[in-house]
């Protein structure tokens, strides 16, 4: 049976090569400028992942928020671990500070400009989660906890959840806000606040998985 597979990927390599795949042109309008005419925002990406297909991204934050919910449900009848061995050499902790740093600030630009430049909501939350990271390698696991207990961040994510549904479902029956001038701060509409929200959903989002794992199976 395997040679009926190499034989398949060989005429499918020659295939490859033999049949490049056609190039669409576009003479009478351009996808793109569509999309950034019809979102008002300059990332045509974001147009299209907060308003072409707004649909598919709300129930991307929702299995996103069943993954964590599902991580906490997989560890909760383990065992936490003892001790958490963490980076002790002071270079080490002086790099992962400062990745840290760069990776927060490169968060909340993403987050606040992800409709004007390359970036995004789900961008700019996996930076953060870096930062959250980096963070957690060099600090003490109860003074992590201690702070995401201290400023709520479990309540802050499952609003931001909230706030994203409602306003997407608001969007998709037609309420929108003024678009604003196309390359402004302030413009698209709604997809500026969109971009904040799903940023947030997934830093905080992370910050609760990163706690769980340290928690129960150490720095990994």
């Amino acid at each position: 049976m395997k040679w009926v597979y190499i034989a398949a990927g060989i005429a499918l390599f020659f295939k490859m090569l033999a049949m490049p795949n056609p190039v669409a042109e576009w003479s009478e309008i351009s996808i793109v400028e569509s999309v950034v005419k019809d979102s008002g925002v300059s990332n045509a990406v974001s147009g299209i992942i907060f308003r072409n297909r707004l649909y598919d991204t709300i129930f991307e934050v929702v299995v996103f928020t069943i993954a964590i919910l599902g991580v906490g449900f997989l560890l909760a009848n383990e065992k936490p671990t003892e001790k958490v061995y963490q980076f002790s050499d002071r270079p080490s902790i002086v790099l992962a500070c400062l990745g840290a740093t760069i990776a927060a600030i490169v968060s909340i630009e993403l987050a606040i400009r992800g409709h004007l430049s390359p970036g995004g909501g789900f961008a700019a939350g996996v930076a953060g989660g870096t930062a959250i990271g980096l963070i957690a390698i060099t600090s003490s696991s109860q003074w992590m906890e201690a702070v995401y207990h201290k400023w709520q961040a479990a309540t802050w994510e499952k609003i931001s959840v909230l706030v994203f549904i409602l306003l997407a479902a608001l969007t998709l029956m037609g309420w929108e806000l003024p678009p604003g001038e196309l390359g402004a701060l302030v413009s698209g509409g709604v997809i500026p606040l969109l971009n904040i929200l799903v940023a947030i959903k997934v830093a905080l989002g992370s910050w609760t998985v990163i706690l769980l794992f340290i928690r129960y199976r150490g720095l990994l």
